[in-house]
């Protein structure tokens, strides 16, 4: 149901920025890859627990370097024709593949270790 809601809310959204589409494209590609990156820095296995934090802050860093180098990309080759639609799409599309990127991790998440990630979910 969510994937639906998630799905719809992505085309509606497309279809009211069809005059401004490619910044509506153009935030959905930056955010996908601004994400991407701090999940792939940020989540990673280490044999280092101590290294935990070193790589939270360097996914973080990762995020905001490939969406500054997008931004600036987009401007420089003028595929960002609405501010305005570019920053909504980008918040919007950020929020989206951030669930969908840990929906992803927990169903990788073997049975017994996810039912206990999920109790400590709920339990929040």
């Amino acid at each position: 149901m969510k994937l639906i809601i998630l799905s719809m809310m992505s085309v509606s959204g497309g279809i009211l920025s069809a005059d401004n589409f490619y910044s509506f494209l153009f935030g959905l590609a930056v955010s996908a890859l601004a994400v991407g990156a701090c999940y792939w820095f940020a989540l990673r296995t280490t044999d280092y627990p101590h290294l935990a934090l070193g790589l939270l802050v360097l996914g973080m860093v990762a995020k905001f370097a490939v969406a500054g180098f997008g931004v600036m990309f987009g401007v420089q080759t003028e595929l960002i024709c609405s501010p305005l639609v570019f920053t909504l799409s980008y918040l919007y599309f950020s929020i989206a593949m951030t669930y969908l990127w840990f929906s992803y991790r927990i169903k990788k998440i073997p049975l017994p270790h996810r039912e206990r990630a999920m109790r400590l979910q709920t339990a929040d």
